[in-house]
């Protein structure tokens, strides 16, 4: 299928300071990627002021949640921080927003929100898409959805310019050309662009990421899984044109911790 140009964004947290925030986003626009994405996080500072800092110390990079979590703020609150984001960075943010780990339960009582049911949730993000797109006036923020069911697949389809799927790291290839499809039949005539977040570059999963994804190499191995990216750089490439060509997935996010790994990648695709 036909596909957009390649571009790459760096998954990481501002969670060490001023200092090597400020040196990451230095180093992830000289090594061409496209954006900065930070997460949405209690225990993190949070992604406007992280955000803000790094497209001040930049030129071209663009920044974005990933993802900004709906139980978190209000809907109107989140729209409030994008559209602000989207003025100070003259249009260099991308809004990235999906419905939250179930561990953020928690984390909406700490800040007197309600959790919501999985549709309140959902809602939560078409009524943040709305306010944004009323806020904007004559701008656009390009909005992303995290798209984990078929309901949240429908409302990427309907209403986000970039659509990233918050399926496990096992999901099968023909799983996720399903799920793909779906958001396309959503989207009607709508252009969207496919988002994928690479959570291991090579064959080592470290410890943390481990934790988080719940498998380790030789269970990612095994299932060809998407999290994955593993090869020379001419096999790891190509791995990326195939995504693009039978899934239509042209927007690769990366965990920072393998922001120089993939940076070869970038070198090669991005604008291509």
């Amino acid at each position: 299928m036909a596909g957009k140009a390649f571009r790459f964004g760096v998954v990481a947290a501002a969670g060490e300071g001023g200092a090597k925030w400020r040196e990451t986003a230095l180093r992830a626009e000289a090594l061409g990627y496209s954006t900065l994405l930070s997460p949405d996080n209690l225990t993190l500072p949070t992604p406007t002021a992280a955000l803000a800092a790094a497209a001040a110390v930049t030129t071209d990079l663009r920044v974005g949640s990933f993802v900004l979590a709906s139980p978190l703020r209000t809907a109107r609150a989140a729209a409030w921080e994008a559209h602000s984001l989207t003025a100070i960075t003259e249009g260099r943010f991308e809004l990235g927003l999906g419905t939250g780990l179930p561990s953020m339960r928690q984390q909406a009582e700490e800040l007197g929100l309600p959790y919501g049911s999985g549709q309140e949730r959902l809602d939560s993000i078409s009524e943040t898409v709305d306010h944004v797109r009323r806020l904007d006036g004559d701008a656009h923020t390009p909005v992303m959805i995290a798209a984990g069911g078929p309901k949240a697949r429908v409302l990427a389809g309907k209403k986000a310019d970039i659509v990233t799927l918050a399926g496990g790291p096992l999901t099968t290839r023909e799983e996720t050309a399903g799920q793909l499809g779906e958001i396309r039949a959503a989207a009607g005539g709508r252009d969207v662009e496919f988002a994928m977040n690479i959570w291991v570059v090579g064959e080592q999963v470290p410890p943390w990421i481990r934790g988080f994804i719940g498998v380790d190499a030789e269970t990612l191995i095994a299932h060809d899984s998407l999290a994955m990216l593993r090869g020379s750089v001419d096999e790891m490439a190509a791995e990326l044109e195939r995504r693009r060509e039978e899934l239509g997935v042209s927007y690769f996010s990366v965990n920072g911790a393998f922001i120089e790994e993939f940076a070869p990648l970038v070198a090669r695709l991005a604008g291509k």
